[in-house]
């Protein structure tokens, strides 16, 4: 009896020990698992830098209206003008140069009869005097015309008053007291302007230095005329005469050889004047171009065929 009850109490010990030791559960309990460590939340992400806004595109500008300017140069102009025309066109599409070359006593002559003219280049003050309101009758505007834009005139050029010979010279002619001798004896025909061209007016001035009669030699046959000087460059280039008196630049451009240039003392200086006109209808842009003759690269171009530029 003692044993069977010693039984009991050591089984209820050993259930009591079991259930404490399975916490009251039949079946063993895990151990917990350590939780994960929380994932660090991910930076954010910068917002994308606006772009900027692209730059308005300026508007062309509006192309200038064409414009045609009319160019009354004297003769003698007519290759370094005509060359000059052709680079003004990088400068000014827009503009279109035209001339009228002929003497400046015929140019002088249209503007006062009304023609269209922006601008004038004269071969000596003489003829672009009479058309400037600022000279009274004793400096050379005895009709009071008014034609000349103030501020706008200018001396432009200086060029040499030459004397030339045909192919082969076959007189000889060497200097002007070659030909004022050959002009005394009879022997030599002598080419020269009209008295109302420039180029006239020089030779006049050269013959009045010699003390020679002009009217005398003319009528016993020793002196032909022309009416501007490209004219009388004919008359020598083709052998008509024995001699001429025209410009240097003349010459070089007829590739005629010079065998004499007149002094100043002789004939004065040839200066070329130019102005825009008061009646013209684009005086701006005449006034620009005015302007681009005194440049470098029209420079460049009267040089090359014996002018000297002045402006």
């Amino acid at each position: 009896m003692k044993k069977t009850i010693a039984l009991i109490l050591l089984l209820c010990l050993t259930l009591c020990l079991f259930a404490g030791c399975s916490g009251g559960s039949g079946t063993p309990t895990p151990a917990p698992t350590q939780a994960p460590a929380p994932t660090e939340a991910p930076a954010p992400t910068e917002a994308p830098a606006p772009t900027e806004a692209p730059a308005p595109t300026e508007e062309p500008a509006p192309a200038a209206e064409p414009v045609e300017l009319i160019v009354f140069a004297a003769a003698s102009m007519t290759e370094t003008m005509t060359q000059i025309a052709e680079l003004y066109k990088a400068v000014a599409p827009n503009v279109t140069i035209v001339y009228n070359f002929d003497s400046s006593g015929t140019l002088k002559t249209q503007i006062q009869e009304g023609a269209d003219c922006d601008l004038f280049i004269s071969a000596a003050p003489k003829q672009m005097n009479a058309l400037d309101a600022s000279r009274d009758a004793e400096g050379g505007n005895p009709d009071g015309l008014d034609f000349v834009l103030r501020g706008s005139r200018i001396n432009l050029l200086e060029n040499k008053v030459a004397l030339a010979v045909p192919e082969g010279n076959p007189k000889g002619i060497s200097s002007y007291d070659d030909l004022v001798a050959g002009l005394k004896a009879g022997s030599i025909l002598l080419a020269m302007g009209n008295s109302d061209v420039p180029v006239g007016q020089y030779t006049q001035k050269i013959l009045s230095y010699y003390e020679l009669d002009e009217a005398a030699l003319a009528e016993a046959g020793s002196i032909t005329y022309g009416s501007n000087v490209k004219e009388v460059t004919t008359q020598v280039s083709e052998g008509a005469v024995d001699c001429g008196i025209i410009y240097g630049t003349d010459a070089f451009s007829a590739g005629l050889s010079v065998v004499d240039t007149a002094t100043k003392e002789m004939c004065g200086q040839v200066i070329y004047p130019a102005a825009v006109l008061n009646v013209s209808q684009h005086q701006a842009e005449a006034q620009a171009f005015l302007d681009y003759l005194t440049g470098p690269d029209c420079d460049k171009v009267f040089e090359g065929v014996g002018f000297t530029p002045i402006a």
